[in-house]
């Protein structure tokens, strides 16, 4: 991973928060022949210490049976990202960048039985779902459920190491960046508008 002390957040719960904000993530792994990946929508949950990624997927798919023979998971999450161009710079005599965010959180993947697969099919619909709503999980029936149950498992990632980089220009004298944040925000697409509140966000920092 590139990883730098000066693009890294020294609160851990901003990163965890970043995770539950950009929950849809890319599991990967070891297949017999080719690295495996697939994007789940997670629950990130925080138990007595400890970080648990829980979802489900399909079983008998490429991923699933290569989790079953190697239970070691790199699970990234994507933030927002965009280009910046050095003809911002107060210096704009050197490469122009990308500025992203990003979380990898490494671990071991365990799946859970009928039981637990319910549990949490029932807790990502409830969390989306108003309790009243018509697709809420007490408004399915047994029989659908039943199916359901047999066509996809449970599982939960408990973090092992996690690691982040959150690049937004803090290399840059505070000039160049209140001139990046004003560009992106012209150039208006979601992802550079995202950027440039997070560069903001970081404005009174010195540069690095």
């Amino acid at each position: 991973m590139y990883k730098f002390s000066y693009y890294t957040e020294k609160d851990n719960e901003k990163v965890i928060a970043f995770m539950k904000e950009n929950s849809f993530a890319i599991i990967t792994g070891s297949g017999n022949d080719y690295p495996v990946a697939t994007q789940i929508p997670l629950d990130i949950k925080e138990t007595n210490g400890k970080i648990l990624l829980k979802g489900h997927l399909m079983r008998n798919t490429d991923h699933h049976k290569a989790f079953v023979k190697n239970e070691n998971v790199l699970v990234i999450f994507s933030g927002p990202h965009c280009y910046v161009s050095a003809s911002w710079y107060v210096n704009p005599h050197s490469g122009s960048t990308w500025n992203y965010m990003t979380v990898h959180a490494k671990g071991k993947i365990k799946f859970g039985d009928e039981a637990d697969t319910r549990l949490a099919v029932e807790s990502i619909t409830n969390k989306y779902e108003k309790p009243d709503s018509v697709a809420g999980f007490n408004k399915l029936s047994e029989e659908y459920i039943g199916k359901m149950l047999k066509a996809i498992t449970s599982f939960t990632i408990e973090v092992e190491s996690l690691d982040h980089v959150f690049k937004l220009s803090q290399t840059n004298d505070k000039e160049t960046r209140e001139n990046i944040i004003s560009q992106l925000r012209n150039n208006g697409s979601d992802n550079e508008k995202a950027i440039a509140l997070e560069m903001e966000k970081r404005l009174s920092m010195p540069k690095q």
